[in-house]
């Protein structure tokens, strides 16, 4: 038995590995591989090689010349817009354009009736306008108003691409402009009115207009200027203040006062829309020019705001609903001939002229003009045949000479048109006659003296006779006065004119009123001279008021806006008595019998007494119609503006018929009085005593012997 001690160790088989492949040894890591450029192999063929590289030149160049020229020219926009910022003055020297101020005129009770040069309401700004108004102009005018820089590239591709749609030229018709741009237009890119340059503001105002590139690019720059110097409100508020809106105002509280009677903060979103809407063309969508055009505009203006969420649907569908309306006093459009003959009267300085802002309180009574204006308007309309060019003026006035309404043609709504009531002079004829009968009633003789209708020549000094003929070329025989004048007949009237003194009848005409330049042979009894519409109602209301010359007045003061004491006063009224009161009331009744049973028959009134006088011209190329009640002188005048003959009109006729339709409207609410008449006692047979008489006539006649005999008719009772 052997010992532990030596035993061997048990028999172990080696680990072997799965067969497979034998295990190569690691081999020595190579150094990384250097990266190389990878170079683009050129083309073999030379020319598509010369202009590979040609290509490659260009690019090069034209990027290089584009970001440098880019640079330069954002350079020069940031210097000259820079510029322009360093010129500008404060918003508040900006809000007022004008350069003339305006003229507001009240009617006799305080109310607006017409404004003349350019109105300013006052300055507003987007925080006192009504929001809608801001909304309003700025959907219709530049919905990117608050994003950009000045000017819209987006706005400008637009408007190009619409012009040539549309076949215009890229800058022809849409501009594109934006808000900034039209407000920099308004400003004329900084450029004052200077007189000496332009010879009125409105060729100012076209230089300001032009659209050459050069003026675009300096309105681009100008633009981008304001954006640099102004906020957005600001801007905004110059707009808002200067843009034009048609009728003379400037500004939007101007628009908003001479439209719809109102303040700018107190529009409704389709006033707004409709203002908004002016802008494109002022004179065009002015709703006193065409109210339905205007309004259909203000419906588009409103499917914009209601599109950029301005209005809501239901908002949008009521304001169109309910579309805005003019004023009272923007509808009625009265007065414009009253007012251009307003405006004539003031001193230039203070009316057409002004630098100030100025009030002037006149005497128009806005309801009578409309009366007035209705009268012409019907009885052209219901009695004068179609195509006429007859026109017509009319004139109301009080007994002091106070014009309460005046028409100067059958086109009543216009304003600086000829004004045939006070422009045009035209041969009275028998209108003239009732200042012969006033000359010889004055000298002592009654309305029922006699005087002889006959066949009766006068030899005129260097002219032969003169043989006045009646209209009906008949003759009545022996007759009292108040006949002859009731009757138009002319061989009286022309004998009695000769008898007192031609003299005397063209001193008590001219003391009536009639400043127009008489005839001086014996055709002045019968209407020879010319006068015009006014002057002739204001001598009848010399008879109304008995006696006493007046001086027609429309202008009551004038103030500037904001003072309360008058620069001015009244312009005319009553002066010095011409005839005596007593002369005055026969003369009345005379010219009462001419409506009552004369030659005015159509003229009658139902319910108040009337006095007045027709004329007709020869050939009928005048015809007039004057009278008056107890409280208002009514003149008429017809014809046509060549001075050719009317068709069949006489002062009796148609003027008869304006002027009763006149009075029946004006007197609708007014009590009737008496007329201040007197009717004539029996004729005196009492010859005025020779001092008097020579006192009455500065000289005598060549036909003195004829003379004398016509007096001892006269004074011959019947």
């Amino acid at each position: 038995m052997s010992g532990n001690g030596n035993k061997r160790p048990p028999l172990v088989a080696d680990k072997r590995r799965a067969a497979g492949p034998a295990r190569k040894p690691a081999a020595a890591k190579k150094p990384a591989a250097k990266k190389t450029r990878r170079v683009r192999a050129r083309p073999s063929n030379p020319i598509l090689r010369f202009m590979t590289g040609t290509l490659g030149f260009l690019t090069r160049l034209i990027w290089g010349v584009a970001w440098r020229g880019a640079l330069a020219v954002a350079l020069v926009v940031g210097g000259g817009a820079a510029y322009f910022a360093a010129q500008l003055p404060p918003v508040s020297e900006l809000v007022d354009a004008r350069s003339r101020g305006s003229v507001t005129m009240l009617d006799r009770h305080g109310e607006v009736f017409a404004w003349r040069g350019e109105q300013f309401g006052g300055k507003i700004t987007p925080d006192t306008a009504s929001p809608h108004l801001v909304n309003a102009v700025v959907a219709t005018e530049d919905k990117r108003f608050y994003r950009h820089f000045g000017i819209s590239p987006r706005g400008i591709a637009s408007a190009i691409r619409i012009n040539m749609r549309e076949g215009r030229g890229p800058l022809s018709g849409h501009g594109g402009s934006t808000i900034t741009q039209q407000t920099a237009k308004l400003l004329c890119l900084g450029v004052p009115y200077d007189p000496t340059v332009w010879e009125t503001e409105a060729a100012y105002e076209a230089d300001c207009r032009r659209g050459s590139l050069w003026r675009k690019a300096k309105e681009a720059l100008y633009a981008i200027g304001m954006e640099m110097r102004y906020t957005k409100d600001e801007i905004l508020t110059i707009y808002l203040n200067r843009a034009y809106l048609g009728a003379g105002s400037r500004g939007f509280e101007a628009a908003a006062q001479r439209y719809f009677g109102k303040s700018a903060n107190e529009l409704t979103p389709q006033e707004s829309a409709m203002l908004a809407g002016l802008l494109v063309a002022p004179s065009r969508f002015s709703p006193t020019n065409n109210l339905k055009r205007s309004q259909e505009r203000a419906n588009m203006v409103l499917n914009l705001m209601e599109d950029q969420s301005y209005l809501t649907a239901s908002q949008a569908d009521r304001a169109r609903a309910n579309p805005a309306t003019l004023s009272s006093a923007a509808q009625a459009a009265a007065g414009g001939y009253f007012a251009d003959w307003v405006m004539e009267s003031g001193p230039e300085f203070l009316t057409r002229e002004t630098t100030e802002d100025v009030i002037l309180r006149t005497t128009l009574d806005q309801k009578m003009q409309r009366a007035a204006e209705e009268a012409v308007e019907f009885v052209f309309a219901e009695k004068v045949r179609d195509g006429s060019e007859a026109q017509a003026g009319v004139v109301v006035m009080s007994a002091d000479g106070a014009v309460r309404a005046m028409v100067g043609g059958r086109e009543t709504r216009v304003s600086g048109a000829f004004n045939r009531a006070t422009h045009a002079k035209r041969q009275t004829g028998s209108s003239f006659k009732p200042f012969i009968y006033a000359a010889a009633l004055d000298l002592g003789h009654n309305a029922n003296d006699l005087v002889v209708d006959e066949p009766w020549c006068i030899n005129v000094p260097g002219s032969g006779d003169y043989c006045p003929r009646n209209y009906d070329r008949q003759f009545k025989g022996r007759m009292t006065l108040i006949d002859a004048l009731a009757q138009s007949r002319n061989i009286p009237a022309v004998k009695i004119s000769e008898y007192v003194g031609r003299d005397i009848v063209k001193t008590v005409a001219e003391q009536f009123g009639i400043d127009s330049e008489l005839a001086v042979g014996p055709a002045l009894a019968l209407g020879s001279s010319e006068s015009t519409l006014i002057e002739m109602t204001g001598a009848y209301a010399g008879i109304l008021n008995g006696g006493s010359s007046v001086t027609p007045y429309g202008l009551i003061d004038l103030r500037l806006q904001g003072e309360s004491e008058p620069l001015m006063g009244q312009g005319g009224g009553m002066g010095e008595r011409v005839i005596s009161e007593n002369a005055a009331q026969q003369l009345t009744y005379m010219m009462s019998r001419v409506i009552q049973a004369g030659t005015g028959t159509r003229a009658r009134l139902e319910d108040r007494q009337a006095a007045g006088k027709t004329g007709t011209t020869s050939s009928a190329r005048d015809a007039w119609f004057i009278g008056f009640t107890a409280d208002y002188v009514v003149g008429v005048w017809m014809g046509n503006d060549d001075n050719t003959p009317l068709n069949e009109v006489t002062g009796g006729g148609l003027p008869a018929d304006i002027w009763r339709e006149v009075m029946v409207r004006i007197n609708a609410e007014i009590p009737a009085h008496p007329l201040p008449m007197r009717e004539p006692p029996p004729p005196a047979v009492v010859q005025a005593p020779p001092q008097q008489q020579q006192q009455y006539r500065p000289r005598r006649d060549p036909v003195e012997g004829f003379i004398n005999s016509l007096v001892n008719e006269l004074l011959r009772s019947n």
